[in-house]
């Protein structure tokens, strides 16, 4: 079966460098693409941009900070930034599609499916997805917040082999190597240990990006966990995008959990925005941990949040750790009557362990 990629390029590599400007940079970035088409191996793109572009066409300095602002600029460069994505790849012969989604779009399971449909049939008639998020639409509550959750959740939606994140940085290092003099490259992160490990050496983001490198090790544990390796590199050199994807190592690779979640339980896991969380007592989360056992009312301790039935909820231990995610058979009203009673309130389908990910 032909390796399946998605690849995610963020505003800071589209803003170009070296004399290179974001309309050659789209013209490497869909040569290289093209060329795995040629190859027989399918390729979704996720791109950042729209607000960028959109600034520079309205001759705006800084990245807006208002909501409306950035939304309107981001319907200004949208269109500018799918031109020069269906010109570059025309020149080759090739198809995109323009595919703007909101985080409602993935976490209501029926649209989840049709996504997963439509860019499933994109991808058979060789077309490349070119995906954003919808910046001009979403609210707060519908928002991924960055490309690099998109990727991630794109990726398990498509089962990608592998998701491939460009970046303006050559590697993950052990420190921020801006400030710290002793910062090393990190060439591979093995497993889900050594990943949080490492969580805590990323800082925010530039002026104009809202990712940095906390976003790419979440979006690292979310794609690794359902068994899709990860590789971060260098996307302003485009010898580095074509090493990456002849497999020769650079950057950082980051190795797919020996025992990835499926699809269901993936999206069970990382699409959905948990509306509550549920704490329950010890011999219940030892119940869940050690018995892949459903959750009864009984091991309910607390509830908190209003939430109705079948929707997400976090399940924490007693000491306010999060075990679990899932989707709730009872209302947040109706479990606060029955908690330490009879009862199912999550059963083992409709829950994925979070510790063992």
């Amino acid at each position: 079966m032909a390796n399946r990629r998605v690849i995610k390029v963020g505003t800071s590599v589209l803003r170009g460098s070296g004399g290179r400007g974001t309309e050659q940079v789209i013209a490497d970035l869909a040569t290289s693409l093209c060329g795995l088409w040629q190859r027989q191996e399918p390729v979704v793109l996720v791109t950042s941009g729209a607000v960028g572009l959109g600034c520079h066409a309205l001759g705006h300095s800084q990245r807006p900070t208002e909501v409306e602002a950035l939304q309107a600029a981001a319907a200004v460069g949208q269109g500018r930034l799918m031109t020069l994505y269906d010109q570059a790849f025309a020149r080759h012969g090739r198809c995109v599609a323009q595919v703007l989604l909101t985080r409602g779009d993935l976490t209501s399971r029926r649209r989840y499916q049709n996504a997963c449909r439509t860019l499933e049939q994109l991808l058979a008639w060789g077309v490349t997805p070119v995906i954003n998020e919808n910046d001009t639409l979403a609210t707060d509550e519908l928002r991924f917040g960055d490309n690099d959750t998109l990727s991630a959740l794109v990726s398990v939606a498509v089962q990608a082999d592998e998701l491939v994140l460009l970046t303006d940085i050559d590697s993950l290092y052990s420190g921020d190597p801006r400030s710290d003099a002793d910062a090393k490259p990190i060439p591979e992160v093995r497993n889900m240990a050594e990943l949080e490990a490492l969580a805590g050496v990323a800082k925010g983001g530039g002026s104009w990006g809202t990712g940095g490198m906390t976003t790419k090790l979440s979006a690292a544990r979310i794609a690794t966990a359902s068994g899709i390796q990860v590789r971060l590199a260098d996307g302003r050199d485009p010898a580095v995008l074509e090493a990456v994807l002849a497999g020769t190592p650079a950057g950082t690779l980051f190795r797919p959990s020996s025992s990835p979640l499926s699809s269901r339980k993936g999206w069970l896991a990382h699409a959905l925005l948990p509306k509550g969380s549920i704490t329950v007592d010890a011999g219940a989360a030892q119940a869940l941990l050690e018995h892949g056992a459903s959750l009864l009312a009984a091991g309910v301790q607390a509830v908190e949040g209003s939430f109705g039935r079948r929707e997400a909820v976090r399940v924490v231990d007693p000491q306010g750790q999060e075990l679990a995610r899932g989707l709730s058979a009872m209302a947040s009203d109706e479990l606060l009557e029955r908690k330490g009673q009879r009862g199912l309130v999550i059963h083992r389908d409709h829950l994925v362990l979070l510790s063992s990910n």
